[in-house]
């Protein structure tokens, strides 16, 4: 090796391709966690959410879909309230997840910015987000915009997931469902379905090579952990 006076080879890992093959392969259905972002009985960040799931399973995969309504605000109670260990466990059992929320003032709402405030980059040695994949959508009152899915990927790079490069921005979204709450055919409908078919792909692609693509130097070093080979999210259950 040459001479790097501030690297520790103790725990040095040049990527090699024989570690991107998983050392067991998950046989069972991709799992994804469904977060949307607004209180309203017509929700259409929920609609879309809704939408987002039933195609989903039409791929085959096995979904959920969180209900904010009761998720108390951050640091407002203790990280046993049930909402909040209803919210840990489903980031847990996934291997993906679908963010939605309205464009507000120019951002996401607080109503889904909570959602991520109680999910923990660590806790129990356990990472409830990192690793997996997500999507990012929105949907917007008036002309279309980027601004709330530019802010979910800056979210979503802090909580340290593999954000697929589509994503779904919905204008005038109160035109684009009918009265039972099914998106109408339209080229946002398709954008849709384009962003869950990439959102499923990459999570068949890294689910089995997650933890070998986030595992990083500076966190082996400063554990004093050597390199331990690949590992998956396969074994992560919710409870019975």
């Amino acid at each position: 090796m040459p001479d790097f006076p501030a690297l520790d080879p103790a725990f040095v890992d040049p990527p090699r391709m024989e570690a991107l093959v998983p050392q067991t392969a998950s046989t069972h259905p991709p799992r994804f966690l469904l977060l949307y972002g607004s209180l309203r009985e017509r929700s259409y960040s929920r609609l879309l959410i809704e939408e987002a799931d039933r195609l989903l399973r039409c791929f085959g995969a096995e979904t959920r879909i969180f209900d904010p309504r009761g998720l108390p605000q951050p640091d407002d109670a203790p990280d046993d309230h049930p909402k909040v260990r209803e919210l840990r466990e489903l980031s847990l059992w996934s291997e993906g997840h679908v963010w939605c929320s309205p464009e507000r003032h120019g951002t996401i709402t607080g109503i889904f910015k909570s959602q991520i405030d109680w999910l923990p980059l660590e806790t129990g040695g356990m990472r409830p987000t990192q690793g997996r994949t997500l999507a990012v959508c929105q949907v917007n009152a008036g002309s279309q915009s980027f601004n709330a899915v530019n802010n979910l990927r800056i979210l979503g790079r802090w909580m340290r997931m593999i954000t697929v490069p589509n994503q779904s921005s919905v204008a005038k979204a109160y035109d684009e469902f009918d009265d039972a709450g099914r998106m109408r055919p339209s080229p946002y409908y398709d954008r849709l379905v384009d962003v869950m078919e990439e959102l499923y792909k990459f999570t068949l692609l890294t689910r089995d090579r997650a933890d070998y693509l986030v595992d990083r130097y500076s966190e082996r070093k400063a554990e004093g952990r050597e390199p331990s080979g690949t590992a998956s999210l396969a074994s992560i259950r919710l409870p019975d």
